[in-house]
């Protein structure tokens, strides 16, 4: 007895006659009624009581159709569950962001796509510094960073797609003498107390380039991986604050954001993940956000 037994039988009991069960099944009714008796033949015993006009379940058939009718839903439901799990409907996407990310725009965007595509679908997400992003994705704690660029990146089971740069602006008090100029220059920048990010190895070309243009007048007063630190620390008014610009969408009372005229001095970001995935979903998060872009 199989599944194939089992929807032969419930066309039968369903019709109440072999030849349109038989059309029903687009089988010829001679191979729908050989297949029948192999099955009650197996079962020792009649499933139905025959008439020239109709055909009617007899008391184990009446039980078989109970049954039958739950082992056929029920694999239906199995194939249905693992085929949403093929395509990644289902499961989880584990993802990580540095804080900066998510001002950006697009790891916001790229998550709300996700979910409304796939809305069964686990979604869990983390602030992770950006390096702590690269250990936990290869070790399996994380599928997806958003990370700037850094050393540990060039990984070469790592896989990495760039997805932004933005300048560098100036975040000062409102009641600076600087806060006049709408583009600060970097020679404006000489002897001022500097606040600057300590996150990660990408932000030590931003210290190089400074004490490189500013020599012996580069004053860095502040540096922390915290960017609400940062912007409290410049709204304070300890130091001019160098940030990334969608870091402008952050509005505290008395701190106003400048362009620096630098072009050189970029802020960036990049998607990482695992260059071999095996996860359905997270092969599905990536292809949706990769034609997003």
């Amino acid at each position: 007895m199989d599944l194939r037994h089992l929807r032969y039988f419930l066309a039968v009991a369903e019709e109440g006659h072999f030849g349109r069960a038989a059309k029903r099944l687009n089988i010829v009714q001679p191979a729908l009624s050989m297949q029948i008796k192999a099955l009650e033949a197996e079962l020792g015993g009649a499933l139905f009581i025959r008439t020239s006009r109709r055909v009617v379940l007899t008391e184990a058939g009446l039980l078989l159709q109970t049954e039958a009718k739950r082992i056929v839903e029920q694999t239906e439901n199995t194939r249905l569950t693992v085929e949403r799990a093929i395509r990644g409907e289902t499961g989880r996407v584990r993802v990580g962001f540095a804080g900066n990310a998510i001002f950006s725009g697009k790891l916001i965007a790229d998550l709300r796509l996700f979910h409304n595509c796939f809305p069964d679908a686990e979604l869990m997400i983390h602030e992770v510094g950006p390096q702590e992003q690269v250990e936990a994705i290869l070790s399996g704690q994380l599928d997806i960073g958003y990370t700037p660029v850094h050393s540990k990146i060039v990984a070469s089971d790592l896989a990495v797609r760039r997805i932004g740069d933005w300048e560098i602006l100036v975040a000062l008090t409102e009641d600076h003498p600087l806060a006049q100029h709408e583009c600060v220059t970097m020679e404006m920048l000489a002897g001022q107390p500097l606040i600057i990010y300590d996150a990660h190895d990408a932000h030590e070309h931003l210290f190089m380039m400074l004490t490189q243009k500013l020599r012996e007048e580069c004053n860095i007063a502040y540096r922390s991986g915290s960017t609400l630190s940062i912007l409290a620390m410049a709204a304070t008014g300890l130091g001019l604050a160098l940030i990334p610009a969608p870091l402008q969408q952050v509005h505290i009372p008395g701190l106003v954001y400048r362009h620096l005229n630098e072009p050189n001095l970029t802020a960036n970001l990049v998607l990482i993940s695992r260059e071999q995935e095996s996860s359905a979903s997270v092969k599905a998060y990536l292809e949706l956000v990769s034609r997003s872009v």
